[in-house]
């Protein structure tokens, strides 16, 4: 029996887990919005897909595992590739249940997720493709949290209301976003990154049109969460055989970057006025997208997530064997941790990005027991 577990513990890297609730909460927090039941339902979708997706990746390469990882779970045996596709299958189907309980743009967002995770291990993995596919995966996760909570919680903006064309202007730049003449219950595919809303579950059961009017301020968190991930992806690629330093290099410069582009952007913003319709009790407790982080918070995070990233980096970059390279690799993993941190804190979740970061400690202890890669 404890053999069993200790397979599919390698089998879905459970270590990894950690890194997955952090896009949900970056999710709400970039909508200026408290964790609730949404993005509870959004935590428990993404989980069950990353999952998926591990159980995945082993059985399409199990081939490629009998020889570089003889030790991986299916190559030795210990776990059929039936079981694993099938623990795919059942994992999407969790995953999918899940985010359609928070309503159906959410279920929409997690068909996408779903969709190029399987995408990705089954054919897009070993093209160049691949790492823009990983990208994209993490950056729909984060907008799926967003969606998920838009779309279960009070905040709504009734859009079909006649208003003046100096309110709307003014409604407009006050959510820090466009409000759209008519709601869409589609998110349209490769647009979905620009051009996300969520659509409030009443739209089926009346004339009236509701959306909230921030979905879109998630877009910018999940570009940078996106580029963190093509990065450890580009480097993920040469973990096997090592040789590659280009990979690396680029990741490092990349990762400076981003934690660069995250204080600018923080440093450079400012609270929004109260987004309309949010003016209820209790409502001035509610962090406002753009509401500025303390400054000390905010660095300390950062600090946190290049150290987490950049170390390892450094040291595949300079000696690219494939154990320094699968080290790059498991510390870029981890370093998603600080970065949704980092995303929630910029966002005016102070909280939420401390919150976060409590997850750190409990990766890195279960990360001695079983691989991140």
């Amino acid at each position: 029996m404890k053999a069993a577990v200790r397979a599919w513990a390698e089998l879905l890297r459970v270590s990894a887990l950690f890194t997955v609730p952090g896009d949900a909460l970056a999710g709400a927090a970039a909508l200026g919005r408290r964790p609730d039941r949404g993005t509870a339902l959004a935590v428990g979708a993404s989980l069950c897909l990353y999952e998926a997706g591990m159980a995945l990746n082993d059985w399409a390469d199990r081939d490629e595992d009998a020889i570089d990882r003889p030790h991986r779970p299916i190559p030795s045996g210990r776990i059929t590739p039936g079981a694993a596709l099938a623990a795919a299958g059942a994992l999407t189907a969790a995953g999918l249940t899940l985010a359609a309980r928070a309503g159906r743009p959410a279920l929409t967002v997690a068909t996408g997720l779903a969709a190029t995770v399987w995408a990705y291990d089954l054919h897009l993995k070993h093209t160049q493709a691949g790492p823009a596919a990983m990208a994209g995966a993490r950056a729909l996760d984060l907008l799926l949290g967003a969606t998920a909570t838009a779309g279960t919680g009070a905040g709504y903006v009734d859009v079909e209301r006649p208003v003046s064309a100096t309110g709307a202007s003014h409604a407009a730049r006050s959510a820090g976003t466009v409000l759209p003449t008519r709601t869409t219950r589609i998110l349209r595919g490769a647009r979905a990154l620009g051009r996300a809303r969520a659509v409030s579950p009443a739209q089926s059961m009346g004339p009236a049109r509701t959306t909230h009017p921030g979905v879109r301020a998630a877009v910018p968190a999940a570009a940078l969460l996106g580029a963190h991930t093509y990065a450890v992806t580009a480097v993920s690629r040469h973990e096997a055989q090592g040789g590659s330093t280009v990979a690396p290099l680029g990741a490092l410069a990349a990762i400076v970057a981003l934690g660069a582009a995250a204080v600018r952007e923080q440093r450079g913003s400012r609270g929004l006025p109260p987004v309309p319709g949010e003016g209820g009790p209790g409502d001035h407790h509610r962090p406002r997208p753009g509401a500025p982080a303390p400054r000390l918070l905010l660095t300390a995070l950062t600090a946190a997530y290049l150290r987490t990233a950049a170390k390892p980096l450094l040291h595949a970059t300079l000696n690219p064997s494939p154990p320094l390279t699968q080290r790059a690799v498991g510390g870029g993993i981890r370093a998603m941790i600080p970065l949704q941190a980092v995303l929630a804190a910029r966002a005016g979740a102070s909280g939420t990005g401390l919150a976060v970061m409590g997850l750190v400690p409990l990766a890195r202890t279960l990360a001695r027991k079983v691989s991140l890669t």
